[in-house]
């Protein structure tokens, strides 16, 4: 009883709020302002059949497989460690390749720092600046990484304020206050408007984006446990969060819509050309520097703890026996200074992009697609876990559990997989708003970039060696590995699994100080060794979450990519 109340430590307005901040990011805005009034629609049915779906079911993964390790510990629960590693390496691989996107937005943020918006506008469309401000940012936030999470902790905690919450307030008032006022708005006004043009295919192509402004929602679905009531007041906390983010989506991107025109519309200025006009309106256009400082404060956050996490769940994974010693390589920090590497020479890559392609704006809407494309990859994997489980593991203990029984998952998780499914297939489809050059090289990237970063981990998967395992490396076994079954195999046991690990940290402990070989249990199972104790989760902590979940982030505390769940902008 007493440790129910210990427990019972988070009301559900302090979760929705942690939801809501882990979440809203400003950065993608002006891609959805495109659609005016029709926006509405996309925001909300992206929230129906995606984010309240993945609120729903991580909260049930999270609870009834609270071991450290998010979605690989998930996925690998029902189909086994070669799909897991796959969506642990999806979330590595789409955060890299996301650093670009925001930090072209960090660029274009410094650009309107300056006090001239002709000389602005001109600087932050020209490639040869964009470039050197990625690679720049990236490699000090780098070389901050090495020395820890101590480095960059606080500057992410306030940063998601200063850097996301002060400015979406600002870009609320003052756009609705410029529409309140009489002025003209640039888009039509009307009901009939919401509805979108269904006949035109491509506005679904572009909308498809929204689904992952909402990623990163189950980052918080492990403090489902410090719920009191969870059963009723999660997904009571769950429905408020997402009519809070909805609601800052839709006045957000109402608010650049009213301010500038559509066919002026650009992916990376839009958002500070229409806190230029916005301020120029309300007479204060000297404060257009300082929110765009702001903004750069945002994304800067965001980047420094983002270039930390995911590296670090790659870095736990691969000491578990998923990766070849070289990348295991850590510093006195404790940090894989490899992967790190690794990871800074990709985006220096990647941002070489946006000399080749023929725009800014077409390198940053693909290099933003690949990154959903592979997002979606672990959601689906997840989806298809939540419901799989329901059945290979019908017994497990879930102190949490999606309403109404069996039909309740297939509903939650099916539609979550379907609305996953159909954004992952729209997004290989070119836009027709945006000039992103041929659209044969547009597809053709994205399509080829999907396949050689999906086929890249299962490759690596199988080629594994025994002696990639890391001795003392801290991972706890899989359920299924610790009752000695094989993954999908249906498993009646009704053990909890943190009981099941206790029992094996015991285990563990005890052959440690009889000097058993390796330190490791008779009869671990490949590819699982050592002691959890709460290091680095898996799926990367401090990349999105709480290092519990999914795309694991520091609390920004998702910072997030994709377009959404980031202290960055």
């Amino acid at each position: 009883m007493s440790r129910a109340k210990q427990n019972a430590t988070i009301t559900v307005g302090a979760l929705a709020v942690m939801n809501i901040v882990a979440v809203v990011s400003l950065r993608g805005l002006p891609a959805e302002a495109e659609y005016g009034l029709s926006s509405i629609f996309y925001y909300v049915f992206a929230a129906v059949v995606f984010l309240i779906p993945v609120s729903i079911v991580a909260a049930e993964l999270a609870t009834g497989w609270p071991e450290t390790g998010g979605v690989f510990r998930w996925v690998g629960e029902a189909f086994g460690p070669r799909w897991a590693f796959l969506a642990m390496f999806m979330l590595f691989i789409e955060v890299t390749i996301w650093f670009p996107t925001v930090l072209t937005f960090g660029a274009v943020s410094l650009a309107y720092t300056g006090t001239d918006t002709n000389i602005d506008a001109q600087l932050s469309g020209n490639k040869a600046f964009v470039l050197a401000v990625v690679l720049v940012v990236y490699w000090l936030a780098t070389f901050i990484a090495f020395r820890g999470a101590a480095a960059f902790s606080k500057v992410a905690q306030w940063g998601g304020i200063v850097g996301t919450l002060i400015p979406a307030a600002i870009l609320v008032v003052l756009g609705f206050s410029y529409y309140f006022a009489g002025n003209t708005p640039q888009i039509q006004m009307g009901w009939g408007e919401v509805i979108p043009d269904f006949s035109n295919f491509s506005n679904v192509v572009l909308a498809a984006s929204i689904f992952l402004f909402y990623a990163g929602m189950e980052m918080n679905a492990i403090h489902v446990k410090d719920v009191k009531n969870p059963t009723r007041n999660y997904p009571l906390a769950v429905l408020i969060a997402a009519a809070g983010t909805v609601i800052i989506f839709v006045l957000g991107t109402l608010a650049i819509a009213f301010v500038v025109p559509q066919a002026d519309i650009n992916l990376t200025q839009s958002l500070l050309t229409s806190y230029n006009d916005m301020f120029d309106w309300a007479g204060i256009g000297w404060a257009s520097p300082i929110v765009a400082g702001m903004l750069l404060i945002g994304v800067l956050a965001g980047v420094v703890t983002w270039v930390a996490g995911p590296s670090s769940g790659l870095l736990a994974v691969g000491r578990a026996g998923y990766l070849p010693r070289f990348w295991q390589h850590t510093n006195k920090h404790g940090m894989g200074t490899h992967i790190l590497l690794f990871q800074a020479f990709m985006v220096t890559a990647l941002g070489v992009v946006y000399v080749v392609l023929p725009s800014v704006q077409a390198a940053y809407q693909i290099l933003s697609q690949l990154t959903v494309i592979l997002y979606l990859v672990m959601y689906l994997l997840m989806f298809a876990a939540a419901i799989y489980l329901r059945y290979s593991q019908p017994n497990r203990p879930r102190p949490y559990r999606v309403p109404g029984g069996d039909l309740g998952m297939w509903i939650f998780g099916g539609v979550g997989f379907l609305g996953s499914l159909m954004a992952f297939v729209f997004s290989f489809i070119p836009p027709d708003q945006i000039s992103v050059g041929s659209p044969e090289t547009y597809v053709g990237i994205l399509v080829g970039g999907a396949v050689l970063l999906i086929i890249l981990p299962m490759v690596i998967y199988a080629f594994r060696k025994p002696h990639w395992k890391d001795p003392q490396a801290e991972f706890v076994p899989f359920t299924w590995q610790l009752e000695h079954k094989h993954p999908g195999t249906v498993n009646e046991s009704s053990a909890p699994t943190a009981e099941l690990s206790a029992k094996w940290e015991e285990t563990f402990d005890s052959t440690e100080e009889t000097g058993a070989a390796g330190g490791t249990t008779a009869g671990t199972p490949s590819g699982t060794t050592g002691k959890h104790s709460g290091k680095p989760s898996p799926t990367g902590a401090g990349s999105r979450g709480s290092g519990q979940s999914g795309r694991t982030r520091v609390h920004r505390p998702h910072t997030g990519p994709a377009a959404g769940g980031s202290t960055a902008v």
